[in-house]
């Protein structure tokens, strides 16, 4: 009448957590944080519940404040003073990352701190590197003049302390590129975690609102994947593999596990991101009283490491810490 295999034997209380598969761990995550050349006190981020931009002052108790919760991990985010065309506040030494970073570095040295290679926060016209007239005609992201640009940010930040690099411009030959601008400064031994699969998500909306990086004209589809595109998503990894980075990325992460998954069988370590869009679903239903903010931001976060991630980038970052922290 019954198999002899019952699986339910194995999910008594007491047994349940010898058989668990996935851990989740503090450090498996990494956290985002803005830091803002404009202000003098910190800026709740509307959009984001529980997110701040940072003045620069506030860099290294925020960093204290997060190695106390059992962050080892930060990716930083600037909002410059000035704007232009070429985003020139992104690379200059005393720049809003790098005058950030050399704070968390003084105030918490053995903190990982990676820093976002990207423009879209420093150009006046938000896109992620250089624009100009493609051969179609077009005004757009232009890619090899945009590598140039790439390679100064790395570099900059490479000099100011950073212990890896992220670009997430989404340039083909980024990876090669910024490797070789790298290796030539003498910074061979800081390593590349790429935005390697990257998709025009719709869920980067509250981001955009954080670091102030919202495009004038046109949108950003020419560069970033279409969410459709899973094979695609998987060449994208595949060839910066082939480039040289050390970790692959997937941005967003909870939308697009299965490709997440398929980007973890390449063989690198695997970050996921996930994105503005997902923590404040999570957070605005939470707020309603709808969801169980704790219970569902862990079982994201678990789904998400089950899936292939072994960091995870996220807004939780702090409060899942010390959760974890909590129940030990």
């Amino acid at each position: 009448m019954f198999p002899e295999r019952r699986l339910r034997r194995l999910r008594k209380r007491t047994l349940q957590p010898l058989f668990r598969e996935t851990r989740l761990t503090a450090e498996d995550l990494i956290m985002p944080v803005f830091f803002d050349e404009t202000i003098d006190t910190a800026v709740p981020i509307a959009s984001m519940p529980g997110q701040w931009r940072y003045p620069i002052g506030d860099a290294a108790a925020v960093a204290r404040r997060l190695d106390d919760a059992g962050v080892r991990a930060v990716i930083l985010f600037g909002i410059p003073a000035e704007k232009d065309a070429g985003a020139h506040s992104a690379y200059t030494e005393n720049g809003v990352v790098q005058q950030a970073l050399a704070a968390i570095k003084s105030a918490c040295p053995e903190m990982v701190i990676i820093t976002d290679v990207c423009a879209c926060e420093y150009t006046d016209h938000g896109h992620c590197g250089v624009i100009g007239e493609t051969c179609s005609g077009e005004i757009d992201l232009l890619n090899d003049p945009s590598l140039v640009l790439m390679q100064k940010i790395a570099v900059s930040q490479a000099q100011a302390g950073a212990d890896m690099v992220a670009p997430s411009c989404m340039l083909d030959g980024q990876v090669c590129a910024i490797r070789k601008a790298l290796d030539d400064a003498g910074y061979a031994e800081v390593p590349i975690m790429s935005y390697s699969t990257k998709f025009a998500s719709a869920f980067y909306g509250p981001f955009r609102d954080a670091a102030d990086s919202g495009y004038s004209f046109g949108d950003r589809t020419t560069y970033q994947m279409d969410p459709a595109n899973a094979r695609e998503g998987f060449t994208e990894s595949e060839m910066d593999a082939a480039e040289g980075a050390d970790v692959l990325m997937v941005k967003p992460a909870g939308m697009y596990l299965d490709v997440l998954a398929a980007v973890h069988e390449i063989g690198l370590p695997v970050a996921a991101y996930q994105v503005s869009g997902e923590y404040s679903m999570l957070k605005a239903a939470a707020a309603q009283g709808w969801l169980d903010e704790k219970a569902c931001a862990l079982e994201s976060l678990t789904c998400i490491k089950r899936a292939g991630a072994d960091l995870i980038i996220t807004y939780y970052a702090e409060d899942v810490a010390r959760w974890l922290s909590e129940e030990q």
